[in-house]
């Protein structure tokens, strides 16, 4: 089973009120890591959300504008391998329509189940992907200004639990 990866509101919080959390890579007293650096948005990103994603034990797939520097910044960050990575072709859908990643990533699953996470999916996307996608598909959106939570997690580990990867 795919897990389409989103970095940007699904990794990455952004737009809560108040100060985000800040986290460093490694062991407790390590200092940051030259990628926290020169990525000062980095340290929003929870470490141990690395370890929770693998042990979904779906391939991780990253679905994200990042491309090939996901594997440069985020994966290490994460201590993730380097994960595929989806090469977006130049479409752009008008508001309210269909999110243009969308198409993109039902053709990549190619009929295998999958689950995508993300802060922008709709009504419209829930719907194309269930008249479009011959396999089980979960499109779970995160809050952007939160990112990935435990609850997030429970419906994931949820949805994949009744359908092994």
């Amino acid at each position: 089973m795919l897990l389409f990866l989103d970095i940007d509101g699904t990794l990455l919080p952004f737009g809560a009120d108040g100060p985000y959390p800040v986290y460093e890579a490694g062991e407790a007293g390590d200092p940051p890591s030259a990628d926290a650096a020169a990525n000062p948005l980095l340290t929003r990103i929870d470490p141990g959300l690395g370890p929770r994603l693998a042990a979904l034990g779906c391939e991780l797939v990253w679905a994200t504008t990042w491309l090939d520097e996901a594997n440069v910044v985020v994966a290490p960050w994460l201590g993730l391998p380097p994960l595929p990575v989806v090469d977006w072709p130049d479409e752009e859908c008008p508001p309210g329509a269909l999110y243009w990643k969308t198409r993109p990533l039902v053709a990549r699953a190619a009929g295998r189940p999958f689950v995508w996470v993300d802060d922008e999916i709709t009504a419209v996307d829930l719907d194309w992907v269930s008249a479009h996608h011959p396999g089980r598909a979960l499109l779970h959106r995160v809050d952007h200004r939160y990112g990935l939570t435990d609850a997030d997690f429970a419906v994931l580990e949820g949805w994949i639990g009744g359908y092994p990867c």
